[in-house]
């Protein structure tokens, strides 16, 4: 099990985002949480294994590729703290 902390930077608010990315989430097994920051970047973690968060990335840097300008991503070791994938408020 692994983290991926990920920062997205571009047209990456109003644009259904965190939508899109909670949504391709449930074609793989990981958990975590993305939410909206106040300084206009989106805030992603996820947690499972390497070949599933790759895969889910990816299908999100896909899908989203006409937004996002930038983004920044984190290994760290899984915490295990979450259970489902959810958008935070």
């Amino acid at each position: 099990m692994e983290r991926r902390h990920v920062f997205y930077e571009g047209r990456v608010q109003g644009v259904g985002f965190r939508y899109t990315a909670r949504h391709i989430a449930r074609r793989y097994q990981v958990s975590g949480y993305v939410r909206n920051l106040p300084d206009g970047r989106v805030e992603l973690v996820a947690e499972g294994q390497p070949d599933e968060l790759d895969r889910f990335l990816a299908d999100i840097r896909e899908e989203m590729r006409g937004f996002i300008r930038h983004e920044d991503v984190t290994r760290l070791p899984a915490t295990g703290n979450f259970s489902g994938f959810e958008i935070r408020y």
